[in-house]
Order: C-alpha cells, then sequence, then structure tokens
C-alpha cells in the first residue's frame, strides 16, 4: 500500500533499494547509461517505465536505463540532488514546486499522468455523492497528503484539519467504520477494498473534480539538462512509447518485468490498475502522453500558492521545462 511518503534516506538505504547492477561485461557498449529512480515499489501505475525498458525503447534510442526500485525508504528528490541517479519520477506537482522552493537544481521534463490518480473513498448509502459531502467526515489521510491534495481540498470545498485522522496505508479502519473516507489510487485501493470488504465503494477522482495536478513526472537534474539534451528527450520519448505499449498494446513484458521486481503483486491488480487507467484518461491517450503546459502549471500553483503554501512571488516557472515533450504517441 501507500502513498508515497519521502522519509529520510541515508546511502546504505539507496544502496539496499537499488536493482542488482549488471556485470561489466554484460553492459551495453556506445549507450548513454541513466539510472532511473522510481517512486514506489514495482506496480501498474509504473508500467510504462518497465515496458520501455523491457521491449528496448530505451535501448534503442541509445540508452541504457538501469532501474532503481523506490518504496517507502527511498526519497527521489534526494537521490536526484545528490548525484545518486540521473532521472526521477516525481509522484505529484506539490514535489517538483517544493524542488523550485528549495532552489534545487532539477526540473519535471514531461508528465506521464495527465491526471493525478488519487481518489477519496466513501463507504455506498451514506449519503456522500460528491466531494462536497464529505465536508464535517472524518477522512483518513498520509501524513505526505496534508501537504499536498488536502490543501487544494480546503481551499475548494472548505475541508478543516479537524477531519483529519491517520492513515496508516491499512484500509481496516475504513472498513471498520461505515461514516470514514480514505484516501487512496484510483488504480489500486478501490479494488482491494472491494476484494476485502465485500462491497462495492463509492470512488471520487479528485482530477475529475478539478484537481489540477500532474502525476508521474520524469524529473531531471539541470546538470544532464544542459550536458546532454539529447539524452533527456531520448528518455522522454522512449517512455512515451512506453506508456502507448504498455496500456494500448501488448503489455505482457511490462507486466514480467513488474512481477520480478515486486513478487507480491499480481496478476489481477496489473489488470484491473490498467483498465482504470485507461477508463479515467490517467496518462492520456494520442497526443497526451507525457504533455506539460504553462496553463496548467500556473492553475495549479495559483491554489497552492493562494492557500499559503509558496510565496505568490516564487519563480515557479523553473520547476519545469517544455523544451522535451514527446512527440504524439
Amino acid at each position: 500500500m501507500r502513498r508515497r511518503a519521502f522519509a529520510a534516506l541515508g546511502l546504505m538505504a539507496f544502496i539496499a533499494a537499488c536493482s542488482p547492477a549488471p556485470k561489466k561485461d554484460a553492459e551495453p557498449t556506445g549507450l548513454t547509461k541513466l539510472k532511473l529512480a522510481t517512486d514506489w515499489r514495482a506496480e501498474a501505475e509504473l508500467g510504462g517505465y518497465y515496458q520501455a525498458l523491457a521491449t528496448g525503447e530505451y535501448k534503442k534510442r541509445g540508452l541504457d536505463v538501469a532501474l532503481v526500485q523506490g518504496g517507502p525508504a527511498v526519497n527521489v528528490p534526494q537521490l536526484l540532488a545528490t548525484g545518486a541517479v540521473d532521472v526521477g519520477v516525481g509522484s505529484n506537482s506539490f514535489i517538483v514546486m517544493n524542488l523550485a522552493k528549495e532552489n534545487a537544481p532539477v526540473k519535471a521534463v514531461a508528465a506521464f499522468m495527465q491526471k493525478d490518480p488519487q481518489v477519496l473513498i466513501a463507504h455506498p448509502g451514506q449519503g456522500v455523492n460528491g466531494l462536497a459531502d464529505m465536508k464535517g467526515r472524518p477522512i483518513l489521510l498520509a501524513d505526505a497528503s496534508i501537504t499536498a491534495f488536502w490543501v487544494w481540498l480546503k481551499a475548494k470545498y472548505h475541508f478543516t484539519d479537524d477531519q483529519v485522522r491517520k492513515y496508516n496505508y491499512s484500509s481496516a479502519p475504513f472498513l471498520a467504520d461505515q461514516r470514514v473516507i480514505q484516501q487512496g489510487y484510483v488504480t489500486s485501493e478501490p479494488y482491494l477494498i472491494e476484494k476485502e470488504g465485500k462491497e462495492k465503494p463509492a470512488v471520487f477522482l479528485l482530477a475529475d473534480n478539478g484537481y489540477p495536478a500532474y502525476a508521474s513526472m520524469a524529473l531531471v537534474p539541470d546538470s544532464l539538462i544542459a550536458k546532454n539534451p539529447a539524452a533527456v528527450r531520448a528518455f522522454v520519448e522512449a517512455t512515451a512509447a512506453g506508456w502507448k505499449s504498455y496500456l494500448y498494446g501488448d503489455a505482457k513484458p511490462g507486466d514480467a518485468a513488474i512481477l520480478k521486481d515486486n513478487p507480491e503483486m499480481t496478476q489481477d491488480v496489473l489488470d484491473q490498475a490498467r483498465e482504470k487507467m485507461r477508463s479515467y484518461g490517467i496518462v492520456g491517450k494520442d497526443g497526451e502522453i507525457g504533455q506539460m503546459s504553462d496553463a496548467r502549471w500556473a492553475e495549479f500553483f495559483k491554489v497552492a500558492a493562494d492557500q499559503g503554501v509558496y510565496p505568490k512571488d516564487m519563480d515557479y516557472k523553473k520547476a519545469y521545462t517544455l523544451q522535451f515533450l514527446p512527440k504524439a504517441q
């Protein structure tokens, strides 16, 4: 379960999280080597990256990509800031803006989820027919969520902090109390809750209610952009091709790589997550995969700045660049 906590990370934790490196004599020659850190354990929500690796999309564009599997102890921004990895997956727009606020030399170069998959989940038959109906009800939230999408919920729906209850990544408290609301990903928790609780929960995708955040962004240090912009462009194009293939083609190569990296994952969870990404338009279709816009970033920044999260005069445009956006897939 998740979602996505960025705890402090030391060098030993980073080493432990890395996938085993190939032997030197087995490494491809003449390729640009990149280390990619994902933001969670292998799952369908990372399927495009795994698919691009498994189907050779990176290699045919001159890249030798080594994937560093994420998890609760892996801090992607810190790995990027220290130079331990070359590319990282940014879970949400707040992470990108936080880097800009701290003047970290890192930028988002593509957004591989046009909609943040964050949802709020309610029990059926409790009078919750929309987000506005959740006002005054207890809501289970992770610590990281309180400084992220909770800011937007308070601004738009006037939710209050006394509604917050601690979410420990278990659905047991939700299943035990019909009044409780729980956070989750549309691709994961609703399916697991339905399997465990034997009832179909009411699910509300924040993005379909106006939440303007991107998700699954490719984060790249300014130093790599300056030194090897061709490699950055190749990475973005290959990943976009991987996402198109994973969602709309044969997903077996990506699924096999995911199941190998994460033995706790199961095929049924992967299948339903992929279907949810398609039906909800999480990644997008032709011409949308990987895209970002100034207007969308401006909208997100205004919401957060109006709530005091960022100074209103902050140069938020240093958080991203549009120069590497992929061609229509």
